[in-house]
């Protein structure tokens, strides 16, 4: 028997309204750690954080655009843009490619900033207060206790009691299979190969993205955690779910990120090969001299129904950004859709701790909120790559 609450019943009641709840949440990324210190400035005290490895490694590629509205939000809580935003750009530069040679240029500008993963993880997690990251607790399953509330069974510890368990564990998440099992990831067509080039060229000053039919190549520079500025770049290449298997001896949807100890010397010679037929030289130079590469294959999901699910007699649980529905980079609504989620969501818990605002009900509210642009962003990724030719395309409306 199950102890989570069907979707449809009457929602429980948390707490007896002004009562602190007890808050775990499953993700130590940008998203989990975004709210748990928005939920310290509320004055939650009960707050844990669950992350499955056992340390923090630096992601190797992939710049992230934080519009203003997120930025502000990281504002707010007291992460200032110079401790994680290495250039302040707001230019970007797009490059038509045509038989490798530049065939014309634009110039548009991002309404935000560019940043990088282990620049922002790195700011939030080093202001958590003493206690709350729990690194190494791999969570496999979520009960109703006894006392009614949520439990969380973590390997090699024992269960985790919580009036409200958040979800923010990513594009594989734990909480989606527990809660939401029937929306599985897709294999989107095409891969993400991520990295960065220990050099930067001297004309690259804005995020700038070579964009040969069939193919993207974006770089940045970008700061390392010694102080280094190095080249940050993406390369989106098509790929068939066979190939991708031939290439990295996986499932696209089960190895979400591929590490750098993962990428075998066939597949940079391969891809290294599309490179030097589809972009400038000089643009596949820069990744061929990267030594150590990681990938994340472009994945998709059914629009999600709900986020948030009772569990037994007095809890809840909700699933936020990557972990609710992960969209494709092209959107760049991944990490700003994750970070407007944890936002309104501690607004939420606030307005019970302060004012004894019914949560089940707000809860509700928040989600019915949420749910569109979520659904519009998830829409809008396949429209994006098929303009460029990358992936699946989406069927004619």
């Amino acid at each position: 028997m199950t102890a989570l609450a069907h979707p449809h019943t009457a929602s429980p009641a948390l707490a007896a309204p002004g009562d602190q709840p007890t808050v775990a949440i499953v993700g130590a990324s940008i998203t989990g750690p975004t709210l748990a210190l928005l939920l310290h400035q509320a004055g939650l005290t009960n707050v844990t954080v669950l992350d499955a490895s056992p340390r923090l490694h630096a992601q190797a590629g992939g710049v992230i655009g934080l519009e203003h509205t997120a930025l502000d939000v990281l504002d707010s809580i007291g992460v200032p843009q110079h401790e994680f935003v290495p250039f302040t750009s707001e230019r970007v530069v797009a490059v038509k490619v045509a038989d490798r040679r530049e065939a014309g240029r634009t110039h548009t500008f991002y309404p935000g900033r560019s940043t990088a993963w282990h620049l922002i993880n790195t700011a939030l997690l080093q202001r958590f207060p003493e206690g709350w990251l729990r690194l190494g607790s791999r969570v496999h399953g979520l009960t109703s206790g006894p006392d009614g509330r949520a439990q969380l069974r973590i390997a090699d510890a024992g269960p985790l009691s919580a009036d409200l368990v958040v979800f923010a564990d990513g594009r594989r998440s734990t909480g989606r299979r527990l809660l939401d099992p029937d929306r599985e990831l897709r294999y989107g067509g095409y891969v993400a190969w991520r990295g960065q080039a220990p050099t930067v060229p001297q004309d690259l000053h804005d995020y700038t993205r070579i964009e040969p039919y069939g193919a993207g190549f974006h770089l940045f520079p970008i700061q390392r955690r010694d102080g280094s500025i190095a080249t940050d770049w993406t390369l989106y290449l098509n790929h068939s779910e066979q190939e991708f298997r031939t290439l990295l001896a996986a499932d696209p949807t089960r190895r979400t990120y591929v590490l750098p100890h993962q990428i075998t010397a066939h597949a940079r010679e391969h891809v290294t090969g599309h490179a030097r037929q589809l972009l400038p030289a000089t643009a596949a130079d820069i990744i061929e001299a990267t030594p150590a590469w990681t990938a994340a294959p472009i994945v998709d999901i059914a629009p999600p129904e709900r986020m948030v699910y009772p569990v037994g007699r007095h809890a809840h649980a909700v699933l936020l950004g990557d972990a609710l529905a992960p969209v494709r980079p092209n959107t760049a609504r991944g990490a700003n859709s994750g970070i407007e989620q944890a936002t309104s969501l501690a607004a939420t818990l606030r307005q019970h701790l302060r004012y004894g605002a019914d949560l089940p009900v707000a809860l509700e509210g928040w989600q019915r909120r949420a749910l569109p642009a979520v659904h519009d962003a998830l829409q809008l990724g396949p429209k994006l790559g098929a303009a460029l030719g990358l992936g699946h395309h989406p069927a004619p409306a």
